[in-house]
């Protein structure tokens, strides 16, 4: 797969969803319809929902405490731009964009997911520009709706996925191996060596991005999007008010099964070298994350792909035996 890495722009030549529509609005915390502390509250709940372990009590306190706040920061990011009123959605992202300035100048958030992502960010030295593409990916979500081809979807999760991915490989520090005396020779290595870290990284985020357009197909549609590309839907012979329908068609459940597919090849691809290229701690959390994926993928098979009828999650037990397997087969320094 072509990894795409969007190069900085100028605030001119920006894509219009990327544009910041909020400057100069107040970082009130709230905004009229959507309440940011509630919002917070829920995260246990909203991370027990997720088909991966998003910060394991095997993991030490300080590491779960990063990627909480990191999954607390991407799921806010979702949820506004989601579930917030939608005349609210572009205001709601900017109060985000707003409190971002704060945390990398070193000033104090107003919402309660940005003062809690601040240590993190500040402790393990984690970028910038993750966090933007997050709020972009979700400025882009109200105006583009579809997704012609499979190309189109993979850039799209680029801004929406990857950079998750991104983030953690930062807080486990997964990213630099780099000896504290190195010649020339050994950084060009350990560059190259980064390189294909996050290669595989965002193929694998890609992955789960995927399977979770599959799992949650009917409920996008709902909320207006279709995020099954549009080729593939008429090379099956669907129409798009298939996706409306209480149980889902035979032909639409080809669809599935096709992007499914091309999940599991960007997962299993990625998750190779990944948990090769990882150790310790990282390789525990990434491993749990691939097998999360794995899991999920199994319950559409076994559900066969009737994603309208129910959602179809994966089994603890699937998700506990894959992650085990992860860790004991593939690869991973010792």
């Amino acid at each position: 797969m072509k990894v795409i890495i969007e190069s900085p722009r100028s605030p001119d030549d920006r894509h219009p969803a990327d544009r910041h529509p909020a400057d100069g609005q107040p970082a009130d915390g709230n905004g009229e319809g959507w309440s940011f502390d509630e919002h917070d509250r829920t995260l246990d709940r909203l991370a027990a929902r997720e088909n991966f372990p998003v910060a394991t009590r095997l993991l030490p306190a300080r590491h779960r405490a990063g990627l909480r706040a990191v999954y607390g920061f991407a799921r806010l990011v979702d949820d506004v731009g989601d579930e917030a009123p939608r005349e609210q959605r572009a205001k709601l992202l900017g109060l985000v964009d707003d409190d971002l300035d704060r945390v990398f100048a070193g000033r104090t958030p107003n919402l309660p997911q940005l003062r809690r992502l601040a240590p993190a960010v500040h402790a393990h030295r984690l970028p910038e520009e993750p966090f933007r593409d997050l709020v972009r990916a979700n400025r882009r979500d109200q105006v583009v709706h579809r997704y012609e081809t499979f190309a189109e979807l993979t850039e799209y999760c680029a801004l929406s996925a990857a950079p998750v991915g991104r983030i953690v490989l930062h807080l486990f520090r997964a990213h630099d191996h780099r000896p504290v005396a190195a010649s020339d020779d050994h950084r060009l290595v350990a560059a190259s060596h980064d390189n294909r870290l996050v290669a595989a990284s965002d193929d694998v985020c890609t992955a789960l991005q995927i399977i979770e357009h599959c799992q949650d197909a009917g409920e996008d549609y709902r909320a207006g999007r279709i995020y099954l590309p549009g080729e593939d839907l008429r090379r099956f012979g669907c129409a798009e008010d298939d996706l409306a329908r209480p149980v889902t068609p035979t032909r639409l459940r080809g669809v599935l099964a096709l992007e499914a597919g091309r999940a599991r090849d960007l997962l299993d691809g990625g998750a190779a070298p990944l948990l090769a290229g990882l150790s310790g701690w990282a390789r525990v959390a990434v491993a749990g994350y691939v097998a999360g994926g794995r899991a999920a993928l199994t319950a559409l098979e076994r559900g066969r792909y009737d994603v309208l009828a129910r959602r179809l999650r994966p089994r603890r037990a699937t998700l506990l035996t894959g992650w085990a397997r992860a860790l004991g087969t593939e690869g991973g320094k010792r």
